[in-house]
C-alpha cells in the first residue's frame, strides 16, 4: 500500500507504484528510506528532513517499510503535516533485505537524483542540499557521504564490535575491489546520491541483484558510475529503532561480496575451477576405494565415483556461486546438472580408456585429466543455460 500527501491535501490517499512514479518525474530529487521499526524515530527524521529542504518544493520522499511496530501508522500521521509529497509503501515480504527495500524505493522514482538515506537519525539531513550540490557541480554520477574522508568522523558507531566490523568490512570490500572502489573512502556507506541515468543503465541490463544491507557497493559494482565524489560527514549516534548489523546481515554480507567478485564471467568461471577441483576429492576417493576394494572395472567405478563429486559440486555451485540467479526449482537444476555431468562421460571414458591403454596412465591420473579437459565445455552450459540470467547472458 502507498500513501501520499501535499501541502494542499492532508488527506492520505491511496495510488500506485506507477502514480507515485508520475508524481516523483515532476522532483529532481527522491528521497528513499528504508525502514525496519523506526517509529520512534520517524517524527524527527521528518522535521529534520523538513528544515533541511525548507523551500525546496523539488523534493518528494519514499518509504519503503519492512516493519512489525507502528511505523507505518507514524509516517502516515506525519506524513499529514510534511512539506512535500510522502510515499510509503509496505513490502509483504523483506525480499533482500534493506538492499531490496531501496531498490523497490528506486523502482517508484522517476525523479534525476536519487538520495538514500536510513531512518535511524544517523545520517544527518543537513547534509542533503550539499550532496546535490556537490553531484551537480561537479557532474559526478554518485555522490558519497564519508565517515572516513577527512573532516568525517564514525563516532556514531555504539561498541568496539560495530567499530571492528565496520573497519573489516571496509578493508574486505576494498581488498576485492581495488580499482573500482579507488578512491572511495566509505563504499559501505548507507547514505549517499546517485543519479537516474546510472541507475538505469545497470537496471535496463538486470544486473542489480541486492543482497542485505550494503547497497552502496553494489550499486558502484553493477552501476559503474564513470565519476564518484565524497562528502564528510559525521555519523551520529542511533536515537532509537533496531539496528540492521545483525549477525544474519553479517553472513548475507560476505555471500554478497562473492556474488559480486564472481559476477563477471571470467571471475565466475575461475569459482567454477575452484569448486571443480574441490569435487575432485570425493571423485577421486570414491574411486579408488572402488578400484582397490571391488572387483569393479574401473570404467564402471568412474561412472559411480562421479556421481559423489557431482553432488559435491552442484551443492556449492547452487549454494554459493549462482545463489540468488536460478530459473529452475531446486530438482530441475540437479537433474539438469546431473545430466551435463554425467553427459561428458561420453566423452571422457573414451578418453581415459585411451590415456589407461593407450599411454600407460592409471585410472586414477587419467580421471584427473579427463576432468579437466571437460571443464570448459561444463562451464558455458551451465553459466549460459542452466543459471542463465533471468532478463538476459551473463
Amino acid at each position: 500500500m502507498t500513501t501520499s500527501s501535499s501541502p494542499s491535501n492532508s488527506d492520505l490517499e491511496q495510488s500506485t507504484s506507477s502514480k507515485d512514479r508520475e508524481r516523483t518525474a515532476d522532483c529532481s530529487v527522491t528521497i528513499v528510506i528504508p525502514t525496519f521499526n523506526e517509529a520512534a524515530n520517524i517524527e524527527e527524521l521528518m522535521n529534520q528532513i523538513a528544515a533541511a529542504i525548507a523551500g525546496e518544493q523539488d523534493m518528494s520522499v519514499v518509504f519503503v517499510d519492512d516493519s512489525t511496530d507502528s511505523t507505518q501508522e507514524v509516517i502516515r500521521e506525519a506524513a499529514a503535516r510534511f512539506p512535500v509529497h510522502v510515499s510509503l509503501y509496505h513490502r509483504p515480504e523483506p525480499v533482500g533485505g534493506l538492499g531490496g527495500a531501496v531498490m523497490e524505493g528506486i523502482a517508484r522514482t522517476e525523479s534525476r537524483w536519487i538520495v538514500v538515506m536510513d531512518a535511524d537519525l544517523q545520517h544527518p539531513p543537513s547534509l542533503l542540499s550539499r550532496l546535490i550540490a556537490q553531484g551537480e557541480g561537479s557532474g559526478a554520477g554518485l555522490i558519497v557521504a564519508s565517515r572516513y574522508k577527512d573532516g568525517g568522523s564514525a563516532s556514531g558507531l555504539d561498541g568496539r564490535y560495530r567499530v571492528l566490523v565496520s573497519h573489516a568490512s571496509r578493508s574486505v570490500a576494498k581488498t576485492l575491489f581495488p580499482r573500482l572502489l579507488r578512491g572511495v573512502s566509505d563504499p559501505l556507506s548507507g547514505y549517499f546520491a546517485i543519479r537516474r541515468d546510472v541507475v538505469d543503465r545497470a537496471q535496463r541490463n538486470d544486473a542489480l541483484r541486492p543482497l542485505g544491507y550494503k547497497i552502496l557497493l553494489e550499486l558502484i559494482v553493477r552501476c559503474r558510475p564513470l565519476t564518484m565524489t565524497e562528502v564528510a560527514y559525521e555519523f551520529g549516534p542511533r536515537r532509537g529503532g533496531e539496528s540492521t548489523s545483525t549477525f544474519r546481515e553479517g553472513l548475507r554480507f560476505l555471500r554478497h561480496l562473492f556474488r559480486l567478485r564472481t559476477s563477471g564471467a571470467p571471475s565466475r568461471a575461475l569459482a567454477l575451477g575452484m569448486v571443480g577441483l574441490s569435487g575432485f576429492l570425493p571423485n577421486l576417493a570414491v574411486l579408488w576405494a572402488l578400484t582397490h576394494h571391488t572387483a569393479l572395472h574401473y570404467t564402471a567405478a568412474e561412472v559411480i565415483a562421479n556421481q559423489f563429486g557431482l553432488l559435491w559440486n552442484f551443492v556449492l555451485i547452487d549454494k554459493v556461486l549462482y545463489h540468488g540467479r536460478k530459473r529452475l526449482d531446486s530438482w530441475m537444476r540437479l537433474l539438469g546438472f546431473a545430466a551435463l555431468a554425467n553427459a561428458d562421460l561420453m566423452v571422457r571414458i573414451p578418453l581415459m580408456v585411451l590415456l589407461v591403454s593407450g599411454f600407460g596412465f592409471t585410472p586414477v591420473p587419467a580421471t584427473a585429466i579427463t576432468l579437466a579437459v571437460a571443464f570448459a565445455l561444463r562451464f558455458l552450459c551451465v553459466d549460459r543455460f542452466l543459471y542463465r540470467r533471468i532478463g538476459g547472458s551473463a
